[in-house]
C-alpha cells in the first residue's frame, strides 16, 4: 500500500548517542525524500557511522526519534530495519567467497519448493538473474563470489539489498576500491535507483562525485550536524569548510624544487601475469604517478619493486646497483620501502598500540642480546605522533579505535622511521577525510622537497593530477603512456587507462 503521506520520507529528529566518556551524536537532524540521492560527509570521527548505525538498526538512540512516511518508528535491529526497506551496503565487502553469487544474495533467506524443505535453486537463480540485470551485472548467477572484481562484489551487495525491496539504500563508501570506470558505472546504477524512486543515503569522502551524484549535502562535524545543502549551489571548498571549520585554500600543496638524475631503472621487468615487460625511470625528488584501472596490475608491480614477489626476468636498477632482492628485508636494506594499499589487513596490528606498531618495522636494528629497547619505542612513538599528528589519547592506544585517517598516517610514520630512500605509496588517502587526506598531502610533497623518490598508486584521478610530476598509466598490465604533468588532464589519462589510445 502506497502512503499518502506527502512529507520527507524519512526524518531523525534531534538525534543524540553517547559512548562512555564521548557524546558521539549531539541532537543531530537529517531528513531524507522519496527518490533522492542524500550525501553524508564528514572527517572521521563527525559521527557518520554512529548515525547510519542508528538508522540501520545496529544501534539505539538515547534521545530523538525516527518518523518513517509521517509514522514514529522504533529501529530496534536490522532485521526490523529491513521489514521498513532500510538496508546498509558497508565498505568493506560482507560476502562468502566459496558461495556462487545466488546464494550470497539469498544467504539466510534461501527459497524452498513447495510442501519440501528442499532449496529451491531454480527460483534463486532466476530471481538473482532479474536483480543483476538491474545493477547491470553481466555474470551468471551461478559465479563463484571469490572470482569477481570489487567492483562486481559491490554490485552483488547492492543485489541483496535491493532484494530485500530497500526503500531506502545506505552506502558506505562505495567507491573507495573502485578505479574510475567503475566508479562512473556505479555512479550509473544509482542514479537508475534514484529514477526507480529509491532513496540513496550517499557517504563518501570524495567530493567530485558527491557534486557529480547528489540531490542534496548534508555535513556533520564532531557530533553536530553543520547543515545541509542543495548540491546545484554547493562547490568543493564551501563542503570542506564546514567539514572542517576552515578554509582549505590549497589542497595540494606547491611543489618548490624540480627533480633530480635518476635514480630508478625499471628495465624490461617481467611482472608475474604481466604479457610484456615493463619500463619506466624515476628521478630523485619526483613523485611518480601510476594509474590505471582495477586489475591493470598497478599493485603487482609495485609488490615486485618491494621484495613481496619476484619478477620473471627483467632488472631494478637503484642509485646505480642492480637490485637483487628477492625479499621484502632485502629492499628494505636497499632503501625501498611500501606502504599498502589495505592499512588494516597489510599494514598494521590492529591489537596493537600506536608505539608497537611504529616500531614493528625498526625492532631487528634497535634490539641488543635479544632484549626489546622500549626506551627507542617510547622516544619513537612520541616523536611520531607530534610530527605527523596523530590524534590518539596516548601512544599505548590500540590503532584498532583509530579514525582511518589517523591509522594511515601511523602506516606512513612507521615506513618512514627506517629513513627510506625510494617511497611507495598504494593507494595512500583511501577511506579518510578531507582533514587527515590534506596533511598526508603535505607529508608526501615535504618527502619528495627533501629529495625522496615516491611512488604514487591512486585510484583518485584528482590526486594522481595534483601529486603527480609525471604519470605511469597502465591497461591491462602493459605501460599505456608516461604522461608529463604538463600535458596530463582526466580525459587523457582515462582514455589511456581504457587502451583506447596507444602510448
Amino acid at each position: 500500500m502506497v502512503s499518502s503521506y506527502s512529507g520527507p520520507l524519512l526524518e531523525m529528529r534531534e538525534v543524540v548517542k553517547r559512548f562512555p566518556g564521548v557524546t558521539a551524536l549531539d541532537h543531530v537532524s537529517i531528513s531524507l525524500e522519496r527518490g533522492e540521492v542524500h550525501a553524508l560527509m564528514g572527517e572521521n570521527g563527525a559521527g557518520k557511522s554512529t548515525l547510519m548505525k542508528i538508522l540501520n538498526g545496529a544501534l539505539s538512540p538515547d534521545e530523538g526519534s525516527i518518523v518513517l512516511d509521517g509514522t514514529p518508528v522504533e529501529l530496534s535491529s536490522i532485521t526490523v530495519a529491513k521489514s521498513l526497506g532500510i538496508a546498509l551496503v558497508h565498505q568493506e565487502v560482507l560476502l562468502a567467497p566459496n558461495l556462487d553469487v545466488a546464494s550470497n544474495i539469498f544467504l539466510g533467506h534461501e527459497p524452498t519448493a513447495s510442501f519440501l524443505p528442499v532449496l529451491d535453486r531454480k527460483r534463486m537463480n532466476v530471481e538473482a538473474k532479474r536483480l543483476l540485470a538491474r545493477v547491470g551485472l553481466n555474470v551468471s548467477p551461478t559465479t563463484l563470489v571469490a572470482s569477481l572484481t570489487t567492483a562486481q562484489m559491490q554490485m552483488v551487495e547492492i543485489c541483496k539489498a535491493l532484494k530485500d525491496q530497500a526503500r531506502i539504500l545506505i552506502l558506505d563508501e562505495p567507491t573507495s576500491s573502485l578505479a574510475t570506470r567503475e566508479t562512473e558505472r556505479l555512479l550509473d546504477i544509482i542514479r537508475e535507483l534514484r529514477r526507480s524512486s529509491v532513496t540513496v543515503v550517499y557517504i563518501s569522502h570524495r567530493i567530485g562525485e558527491v557534486l557529480a551524484i547528489a540531490d542534496r549535502i548534508t555535513v556533520l562535524r564532531d557530533g553536530h550536524d553543520v547543515g545541509t545543502l542543495n548540491a546545484r549551489e554547493a562547490d568543493a571548498n564551501k563542503i570542506v569548510s564546514m567539514m572542517i571549520g576552515r578554509d582549505l585554500k590549497n589542497w595540494f600543496p606547491k611543489r618548490d624544487s624540480v627533480p633530480g638524475e635518476v635514480v630508478l631503472s625499471v628495465e624490461s621487468l617481467r611482472v608475474p601475469g604481466a604479457p610484456c615487460p615493463l619500463s619506466f625511470d624515476a628521478t630523485r625528488g619526483e613523485i611518480l604517478g601510476f594509474a590505471g584501472l582495477v586489475g591493470s596490475g598497478r599493485t603487482e608491480l609495485m609488490e615486485v619493486l618491494a621484495g613481496i614477489r619476484s619478477a620473471e626476468s627483467g632488472s631494478i636498477i637503484f642509485e646505480n646497483r642492480t637490485m637483487r632482492h628477492t625479499n621484502v628485508r632485502q629492499a628494505i636494506e636497499c632503501g625501498i620501502c611500501l606502504v599498502p594499499e589495505d592499512r588494516k589487513l597489510q599494514g598494521l596490528i590492529l591489537s596493537m598500540s600506536v608505539a608497537e606498531n611504529l616500531a614493528l618495522p625498526g625492532l631487528r636494528y634497535h634490539s641488543r642480546a635479544y632484549r626489546f629497547q622500549r626506551k627507542w619505542q617510547d622516544k619513537l612513538a612520541h616523536e611520531s605522533v607530534k610530527k605527523f599528528r596523530i590524534r590518539s589519547s596516548g601512544i599505548s592506544t590500540k590503532v584498532a579505535t583509530l579514525s582511518g585517517g589517523t591509522q594511515q598516517k601511523v602506516v606512513l610514520a612507521k615506513w618512514l622511521a627506517l629513513k627510506p630512500k625510494l617511497l611507495i605509496l598504494d593507494e595512500p588517502t583511501r577511506g579518510i577525510d578531507v582533514g587527515a587526506r590534506a596533511e598526508i598531502y603535505e607529508h608526501i610533497v615535504a618527502l619528495a622537497e627533501s629529495g625522496m623518490t615516491i611512488l604514487l598508486v591512486s585510484s583518485d584521478m584528482e590526486e594522481i593530477l595534483g601529486l603527480s610530476d609525471r604519470v605511469v598509466v597502465l591497461c591491462e598490465r602493459r605501460i599505456s603512456g608516461i604522461v608529463a604533468r604538463v600535458d596530463a588532464d582526466k580525459e587523457l589519462i582515462g582514455t589511456l587507462m581504457t587502451g583506447a589510445r596507444a602510448a
